[in-house]
């Protein structure tokens, strides 16, 4: 036997042997993926879920602008004298004789001061304003014929709390009395960090798994965090911090990893996969999946078309902090893998001939040792084009450049 004959008789069998794989890797893989159903949802689908999601609750009955106007003036108007606070008094007149000395005196129990000469003087939640007021009305005209009335605070009674989580000085904060609501501890913590998600938790002391979450970032959120009872010594307000602005990009992209942008920077499906350097060129993935884990801790999983979005036929959806873009294996892309790790690479380079894995399929005579012509392993073998395409893929790589 010639060794042409030999070697044909060796080619044909390899390509039986190869024919025979990939038949059976196909039907293996069409059984397998065809007895799991594909619990994605599609795009339609999951923009209807997140419209619900966002859709705003109904909003509670507003309080009457009086009763709001009352609540802002108390929280966040002048400061108020309260039991336990020490107060400086000085009273002035065209001739100071007969006028007591400057006194320093505090808040009782009762709400009240005790003055040289009039006694006991009601001050408890008055402005300092209104101090005044009272105190000359203790001593004009009786005391005196007229005098001039001057308080001041020199010692505000405090409550200590405690604020952690997302704020520029973490720590035990004094609130003076007319400030013993989340939105001053908040703010005399510094505030705010860059990593606050705008929302706070209340955690009183003496109500132990009791807590209460407000958003600072909404006014109705700010309204309820005014309207609580006052903080207690040994609250805790905790702020908590926003999800880190993090997108898991993997799969069938040249760069697989974590995406970190500042808060408050969007990216959206195409945006992510440029950013992962793009799809891989040796296949051709069509799809990718998104999976979002909702506010119930359920993750959901949206099946994207690829050639739709970049076409501007379905949308680019945008994503969100922690959500995973996966480029999942296909059928299609598996077999597209599998012919350039094996038919490609075999036929062009294992086999002593100088031509493509294509070229060298297409040769009827040296498969079959001088056949009768007919359709080429290629029909049988690739009948999608994929080696095709990687061939004229690789003389665009190969090609060289034209110098001038």
């Amino acid at each position: 036997m010639s060794v042409s004959s030999e070697l044909s008789r060796s080619q044909r069998g390899a390509g039986a042997r190869m024919g025979r794989c990939i038949a059976g890797w196909l039907i293996g893989s069409s059984l397998w993926l065809g007895g799991c159903a594909d619990h994605r949802i599609s795009i339609n689908e999951f923009l209807e879920t997140q419209q619900q999601v966002a859709a705003p609750a109904p909003a509670a009955q507003p309080a009457g602008q009086e009763k709001l106007d009352a609540l802002l003036g108390r929280q966040l108007g002048p400061y108020r004298v309260g039991t336990g606070d020490v107060v400086d008094v000085k009273l002035f007149g065209a001739s100071e004789a007969g006028l007591v000395p400057p006194v320093q005196v505090r808040v009782d129990r009762n709400g009240e001061i005790r003055l040289p000469i009039v006694g006991a003087v009601k001050v408890a939640d008055l402005e300092l304003q209104d101090v005044e007021e009272a105190v000359r009305g203790k001593y004009v005209p009786d005391v005196f014929k007229d005098a001039s009335v001057l308080v001041s605070l020199v010692a505000a009674d405090v409550t200590n709390v405690l604020v952690v989580g997302a704020v520029t000085t973490p720590g035990l904060v004094p609130l003076r009395r007319t400030e013993r609501n989340m939105l001053f501890a908040i703010v005399l913590a510094g505030g705010v960090s860059e990593l606050a998600s705008g929302h706070a938790t209340l955690r009183r002391i003496r109500q132990p798994g009791r807590e209460t979450v407000v958003n600072l970032m909404d006014p109705a959120g700010v309204r309820a965090a005014l309207e609580l009872e006052p903080l207690e010594n040994g609250d805790i307000v905790a702020v908590q911090a926003a999800t880190p602005n993090q997108i898991f990009v993997g799969g069938l992209v040249l760069g697989s990893r974590p995406q970190i942008y500042p808060q408050g920077v969007k990216m959206t499906v195409l945006q992510a996969i440029a950013a992962a350097g793009g799809l891989r060129t040796d296949v051709f993935p069509r799809e990718a999946t998104l999976i979002r884990r909702n506010a119930d801790g359920q993750d959901v999983h949206v099946k994207l078309n690829l050639d739709r979005i970049t076409t501007g036929r379905d949308p680019n959806l945008v994503l969100a902090a922690g959500d995973i873009l996966w480029v999942p294996d296909t059928i299609e892309t598996r077999v597209q893998d599998w012919i350039n790790r094996n038919i490609y690479l075999r036929a062009g380079m294992s086999v002593n001939y100088s031509v493509s894995g294509v070229e060298y399929m297409n040769r009827a005579s040296q498969q079959s040792g001088g056949g009768n012509g007919g359709s080429g392993l290629q029909d049988s073998f690739d009948p999608f084009g994929f080696l095709g395409q990687n061939s004229a893929l690789q003389s665009l790589t190969a090609r060289p450049v034209a110098t001038p």
